[in-house]
């Protein structure tokens, strides 16, 4: 609504008053100076911006809200030199006699262990380790014995019949294309062993060239020094590497 900026005033005056004075000139209308001597003082108004806030205060919220913004995504996402810690710690793995290839963390040593083709473990805590098993079998492809549901039942079931093993469960199952469309299988679960207590265990299998291929990665998970995000990462790039060596 516009507004005439014509200000009214109450008058004292009579039905007859004497002659009135000369009319003091008007000032400006949203005037940023007044006069001492006029009788009714008035206070400029700009009506275009009356509803508007402080640039000052505007701008002071919006960076406020920016750097809320960024400390939660530099919360939530790893900064460069992490990402680039994290590749340094893994390096390519590749059997060409067996056909397999995989990430495997740098720093772990091979080791020889009777029944493993292939196994690392990490420095002074053998516990932790990656394993790989292939073994002849006659299966063209995994699907022709079973969903990933069936084949990690199988599995919580061979875990379950150790000796050491007081309890093991399921986390997650999930399956995934490698080499050439392959159909590949990936688990997560947990085992709680009188040999070294809680660990969390992420396989993989697939079948190639008439060959069963596992991947098997325990690392300690016990309630009072749980597996860290870092480490947890980096198990799972090892996972999902896991795959049949590209024909060469």
């Amino acid at each position: 609504m516009a507004f005439s900026g014509v200000c009214f005033a109450p008058s004292n005056q009579n039905l007859v008053s004497p002659p009135r004075p000369k009319p003091r000139p008007k000032s400006p209308l949203f005037s940023n100076s007044m006069s001492d001597s006029s009788p009714h003082k008035h206070i400029p108004i700009d009506i275009n911006n009356s509803h508007k806030e402080n640039p000052s205060i505007c701008l002071s919220r919006r960076k406020l809200n920016l750097s809320i913004v960024a400390v939660v995504l530099s919360a939530a996402l790893p900064s460069t030199a992490e990402a680039k810690a994290e590749e340094s710690e893994l390096e390519r793995y590749t059997d060409s006699k067996e056909g397999f290839t995989l990430l495997r963390p740098s720093s772990w040593s091979k080791v020889e262990k009777a029944g493993a083709t292939v196994l690392f473990e990490e420095a002074n805590k053998g516990a932790n380790n990656v394993g790989v098993v292939v073994n002849p079998v006659r299966l063209t492809n995994l699907g022709e014995f079973g969903s990933p549901q069936f084949v990690v039942e199988k599995l919580i079931q061979a875990e379950k019949r150790k000796e050491s093993t007081k309890d093991a469960e399921v986390i997650a199952v999930s399956e995934r294309s490698g080499q050439g469309g392959l159909q590949v299988y990936e688990f997560e679960y947990k085992v709680d062993s009188s040999r070294g207590g809680m660990k969390r265990i992420f396989s993989a299998a697939f079948v190639a060239s008439k060959k069963l291929y596992i991947l098997n990665i325990a690392y300690s998970d016990k309630p009072e020094s749980p597996l860290e995000t870092n480490k947890r990462m980096m198990l799972e790039k090892v996972l999902h590497s896991f795959d049949a060596a590209p024909l060469t």
